[in-house]
């Protein structure tokens, strides 16, 4: 039914370009080796850190200033009436302006409450399995050092501390503070018996990562580069972080070639996702997901912008069932 990680071959796509994978790799990659330290700077970045680790049945995560202040306000803003939803952010020429950008911001926000919810029931439980395979292919072992950008409500996260164990260390990064509160509140409701690593929930950027230059050794994103405004820029800022020899796996949409693919896709928002989504209030805010899966590079096209980004290799794989679904690996 879908990618069964470790020795994970590449799906067979439906089309000419893509067989077993399309790869690219490029001679001469570079890196140093820094380590990184405990940042000053982790308040400001809206830094979200557990005080003890998840399994602990006493352990108590605190949510810091910035994450609580955007939650406030969020809630604050419910008292007021609410403003007309543009969504600009399925405009094509606005992907890149800043308004789009803090539209999704608050897109984010505002679906935090639900977002588990849909996955599991868009998905049918299938996210699970590609996040799995995300986590597989960054090849991260116990005691290694891993972020997840665009964390969401922390699924992938999660499953790192998992893989890194409690010698290792784990960065959650999301710019909507709604959703790093939730991921704060299910890591201390993690089932006990996993012994997990500590994880660092942050506020930040994905395009101006707030860690220096090879901090760690895997990375992933889940459903988040198609929404950056500048997915070169967020593909280098994952390569500056790793360290050399580092993966990192980019999980999200298939953007296919093949149109039938696209047909199927298309069918499926429109007539599953988005009426799934109007049942618990947020038709609207589902609605972009169509656009910005059009203007979302193909595999092939991702291959490129990440060997142009730098990294030494990267290999695109499409996912089972049929291809909706495809995980960008590359290596620094």
């Amino acid at each position: 039914l879908a990618v069964a990680p470790g020795s994970v071959p590449a799906v067979r796509a439906a089309r000419p370009r893509v067989d077993v994978g399309v790869s690219r790799a490029r001679v001469g990659a570079r890196g140093a080796g820094v380590r990184l330290a405990a940042s000053a700077d982790e308040a400001k970045n809206g830094s979200v850190t557990s005080a003890a680790p998840p399994h602990d049945a006493g352990a108590a995560t605190t949510v810091e200033t910035a994450a609580e202040t955007t939650a406030e306000t969020t809630a604050s803003s419910s008292s007021r009436p609410a403003r007309e939803k543009k969504f600009i952010t399925g405009r094509p020429d606005e992907q890149y302006s800043s308004a789009a950008a803090e539209e999704r911001q608050e897109l984010f926000n505002d679906i935090a409450p639900v977002y588990d919810q849909l996955n599991d029931v868009l998905s049918l439980g299938l996210h699970r399995v590609w996040k799995r395979a995300a986590v597989k292919w960054t090849g991260v072992q116990k005691g290694d050092r891993a972020i997840d950008v665009c964390c969401g409500s922390g699924d992938l996260a999660l499953r790192l501390a998992d893989a890194v164990g409690p010698t290792g260390e784990v960065v959650g990064l999301d710019f909507a503070a709604a959703q790093l509160k939730v991921a704060a509140t299910k890591e201390t409701e993690h089932p006990a018996g996993y012994n997990l690593s500590p994880i660092s929930w942050q506020q930040g950027d994905a395009l101006a990562l707030p860690h220096p230059d090879a901090s760690f050794d895997g990375a992933t994103i889940g459903y988040g580069l198609r929404n950056v405004s500048d997915i070169p820029r967020a593909l280098a800022e994952l390569r500056r972080v790793l360290k050399p020899g580092g993966k990192a796996a980019v999980v999200d949409f298939n953007n296919s070639t093949n149109a039938t693919v696209n047909q199927v896709q298309g069918f499926i928002l429109d007539t599953v996702v988005v009426p799934a989504a109007d049942a618990l209030g947020v038709a609207a805010e589902y609605r972009y997901l169509k656009p910005s899966i059009e203007r979302y590079p193909t595999g092939p096209e991702l291959v490129d912008i990440a060997i142009d980004a730098g990294f030494a290799k990267a290999t695109f794989y499409e996912l089972a069932p049929g291809g909706l679904m495809g995980c960008l690996v590359c290596e620094k």
